[in-house]
């Protein structure tokens, strides 16, 4: 099969291209120099001249904070962009897979992770954008298309939650981290995987909306302590504390 990846140069993007490459898979990455995916010209000329039988789309605004005051610009390439990309997949006969978040729900759930038909209500701009992501896609490809939601990544490559810890526990003596936030904490490569299973699946019987996290919980404040424990220093340096105590936008 022919692969394309969009947003290939971040940390999921690069892992993709990785895994399909391990499997011997026929694999185009273009990263954000190579492929605009919010201009309809160089959207449509990259999937007419690469002619992808899938296209995994990693391409993302995700400044988190920033698109609070940069909303526009995030919908741009959140929203318009996948749109744009699952047009092309349309007219060109490819299939195409969107990376999505967790962003998309409330953040109320306590109890249970949220299954895939749970209903959505961002609460951030960032959110709402990559909602609207989600909504373009199966729009506009419906039958040949999966949104893949994910949440707290990190890995290998580009910056991330655990990279920062190790950073950080080379230069503090202690360190507050927030106990009051819980998620699923997921190694890209993993994400990675479940793409590449899910690629030549896709049709009228595989489509819609997957979940692909690690299993487990954690918080943020558990898990920096395991970044520690697990590069040696005293998990006793970090220390508990609320949101309140880091307020973002």
């Amino acid at each position: 099969m022919r692969w394309l990846v969009t947003g290939a140069g971040g940390m999921l993007g690069r892992d993709v291209v990785g895994e399909l490459t391990g499997r011997g898979e026929s694999v185009v990455g273009l990263d954000r120099a190579a492929l605009d995916i919010t201009s309809p010209e160089a959207v449509d000329a990259a999937v007419r001249e690469h002619h992808p039988d899938i296209v995994v789309n990693c391409a993302a605004y995700t400044a988190v904070d920033d698109a609070e005051t940069d909303e526009a610009r995030a919908l741009e390439i959140n929203g318009d962009g996948p749109r744009l990309l699952a047009r092309a997949c349309a007219v060109h006969g490819a299939r195409m897979i969107h990376v999505s978040t967790d962003y998309v729900f409330s953040g109320e759930a306590r109890t249970t992770p949220y299954p895939e038909d749970h209903p959505t209500g961002p609460r951030t701009a960032y959110g709402r954008t990559k909602l609207a992501g989600e909504q373009a896609v199966l729009e506009e490809l419906p039958g040949a298309s999966a949104v893949l939601r994910t949440a707290w990544l990190y890995g290998v490559h580009g910056s991330n939650f655990v990279r920062t810890m190790i950073g950080l526990e080379a230069r503090r003596d202690t360190l507050d981290v927030v106990d009051d936030q819980r998620g699923q904490p997921t190694w890209s490569a993993d994400v990675a995987e479940r793409i590449t299973d899910l690629g030549p699946r896709l049709g009228p019987d595989t489509h819609g909306v997957f979940h692909a996290t690690d299993s487990g919980e954690a918080t943020w404040y558990d898990l920096a302590r395991e970044v520690f424990s697990l590069i040696g220093a005293d998990p006793d340096r970090v220390r508990p504390t609320s949101s309140a105590a880091f307020p973002r936008p």
